[in-house]
């Protein structure tokens, strides 16, 4: 499914969100962990755009690999990365919850919008710990659901019903954002979601809303 959307994702991401995607991106890179020279993996990197800002937001990244497991969503990230002259930051296809890594790799792991598409939550929860170093930090930028109810009532509204005609209007796939708008209803968010990471060893775990609710970056720290 990725790969049949590759090449309208990014237009479509910034289009349907108006361009709020790009704000909630710069938030996540600047909740990385303190400290010089740090090594970030950023999962389910789709067209590298993760990767893209912790290059303009972050000084203090020396290193970034972007995994993803659709080669379409690798090949426009590639091009991107290349054209940005990021040598220092690469892609690789890569499962989430199955990473094939060393243990204790990574300062931070990333993940923006990526985590409800994984096959098994968990697993990807417990990779992430297994390969962050210890004290290091996983951000995870996800859409949630609003508290407020009227807020609420129009976001459901807007997925249900306009993303979706919009999004198969231009990238010719309407399954794909059907997908998108089921996906984000049925997905664990807020406390659920941080329990989820506690369970898999996660600390200090904390929920950070981003505009009314619609979105939160999750924070957990491996123990030292």
């Amino acid at each position: 499914m990725f790969d049949r959307i590759a090449h309208r994702y990014d237009l479509l991401n910034r289009l349907l969100s108006f361009g709020t995607d790009v704000r909630w991106r710069k938030r996540l890179a600047r909740a990385l962990p303190d400290g010089a020279d740090l090594r970030v993996l950023d999962l389910a990197t789709g067209t590298g755009d993760v990767l893209l800002t912790l290059a303009r937001e972050s000084c203090h990244v020396r290193s970034a690999v972007g995994a993803d497991m659709s080669l379409g969503m690798l090949r426009l990230g590639k091009e991107k990365l290349a054209a940005a002259n990021l040598g220092r930051f690469w892609m690789v296809r890569g499962d989430a919850t199955a990473l094939g890594v060393a243990d204790a790799q990574f300062d931070a792991v990333t993940i923006a919008f990526g985590i409800r598409n994984v096959l098994d939550t968990r697993a990807a929860l417990r990779e992430m710990v297994r390969v962050l170093l210890p004290g290091g930090r996983a951000l995870i930028l996800e859409f949630s659901l609003p508290k407020n109810h009227l807020v609420r009532r129009g976001y459901l509204l807007y997925f249900r019903h306009v993303l979706p005609r919009l999004g198969a209007l231009i990238s010719g796939d309407a399954h794909a954002y059907r997908y998108l708008n089921e996906t984000v209803e049925t997905f664990p968010h807020g406390e659920d979601f941080c329990r989820l990471m506690r369970e898999a060893g996660f600390h200090n775990v904390t929920a950070h809303p981003l505009t009314f609710g619609i979105a939160a970056i999750y924070v957990g720290v491996v123990p030292q």
